[in-house]
């Protein structure tokens, strides 16, 4: 389940920046078309750490990555989604749940850190 996940993360992005480079460039302003390649950038950065996160739980089965791997995905949801949605002409307002989303991610490294530590052990 989690590779497939995974794997979907990442063919979203891939349409996303898709759609970034060749349908929003006629349309968006500058600071648009920023915010749609941030959110693209952290998107396939984070879809890869859900990969990565998904082939730990194979070889290291003992390794608890559901925590993390939950908040990543939460995290690309509120991070990605708040500035593709302002990128789109949404309220610029909604770049007050960009911040969430990060620390969200952030959260997710530092509880797989932690969880590696205690393996580790």
């Amino acid at each position: 389940m989690w590779i497939a996940i995974s794997a979907l993360n990442l063919a979203f992005a891939v349409m996303l920046g898709a759609f970034g480079a060749h349908g929003l460039k006629a349309h968006a302003s500058e600071a648009q078309l920023v915010w749609w390649h941030t959110a693209t950038d952290y998107f396939f950065y984070h879809a890869l750490g859900l990969l990565a996160l998904a082939i730990l739980s194979k070889v290291i089965p003992q390794l608890p990555i559901k925590t993390s791997f939950i908040l990543i995905q939460v995290g690309i949801l509120f991070f990605c989604g708040s500035l593709y949605l302002m990128a789109l002409g949404l309220p610029r307002v909604l770049g007050a749940i960009t911040p969430i989303g990060g620390a969200l991610m952030i959260a997710a490294w530092l509880v797989l850190a932690w969880n590696a530590l205690k393996y580790a052990r």
